[in-house]
């Protein structure tokens, strides 16, 4: 089991910054990958940027952004502490969401499971 929490929401202007974190507890040995996701209301739930931790030490890990915040988004993760960021860069009113973190695991049997947080609101005014 994997308790996932995030942080870093807030109200910010239009071009401004914003850190996101997810801290991951629990059984955070088996983290294989972390994402951030976003949803409005009446809307799916969107990937943002994901994290795929390399499969040995000396592998890089994949990172993947969706379109709308290339170049201008970047996650990152310290998984010895279990934890993940999303530095967000030139805010827009586009951004505006309820973000989540999902965490996932992969045992040593190979079974994988997912986790998600609570969420954190961004808010980008114009």
């Amino acid at each position: 089991q994997v308790h996932v929490v995030e942080s870093g929401g807030g109200l910010v202007q239009a071009g401004g910054s914003l850190r996101l974190s997810c801290a991951a507890s629990g059984n955070t040995f088996d983290i294989t990958a972390f994402g951030w996701y976003r949803q409005v209301p009446g809307k799916a739930r969107d990937l943002v940027a994901s994290i795929t931790i390399g499969s040995s030490p000396n592998s890089a890990d994949s990172i993947n952004y969706a379109d709308s915040v290339k170049g201008r988004f970047t996650i990152s993760r310290d998984h010895i502490k279990g934890t993940a960021f999303l530095q967000k860069n030139g805010l827009k009113p586009g951004d505006t969401a309820f973000y989540y973190c999902n965490v996932l695991t992969t045992d040593s049997w190979g079974f994988s499971s997912d986790y998600w947080g609570q969420g954190t609101q961004v808010t980008v005014s114009s």
